[in-house]
């Protein structure tokens, strides 16, 4: 679990590698990622935008900017939380994923909130202690 805050809203990414979407073999390599998102503060607030940096173990790195998350631009009153899954592919068995939401303010200020970094693991890179 990853966990950042910013202007008492809160972030929590939970990743998980997907070995039955994945194909080794074709270096192709899934994870799913579940964030949830609480406002601790006191005014309402909604996520309008997405920005993602991706990097897989090579250096790769991809950006990707959009609308809301799976569809939606939630509104989040103060206490209230929202929570979605969604995947990344990667070409290695590697990676890490970083970002920001662009939020809005109930007085419709606009501010960036960050989405913490993440590691993406998947079995071919865990290794045993002895």
């Amino acid at each position: 679990m990853y966990r950042a805050v910013t202007r008492n809203i809160e972030v929590v990414v939970t990743p998980r590698f997907v070995a039955d979407r994945s194909s080794p073999e074709n270096n192709y390599f899934f994870w799913a990622y579940t964030i949830s998102i609480t406002n601790n503060g006191v005014e309402t607030v909604q996520l309008k935008t997405r920005h993602w940096r991706i990097t897989d173990a090579n250096g790769r790195r991809q950006e990707v900017r959009g609308a809301g998350v799976v569809g939606e631009e939630p509104v989040l009153k103060a206490g209230e939380s929202f929570e979605y899954t969604s995947g990344v592919p990667l070409q290695t068995p590697s990676g890490f994923m970083a970002g920001s939401y662009g939020m809005v303010g109930g007085t419709g200020e606009h501010f960036d909130i960050e989405i913490p970094a993440f590691s993406l693991d998947s079995v071919e890179t865990k290794r045993t202690i002895n």
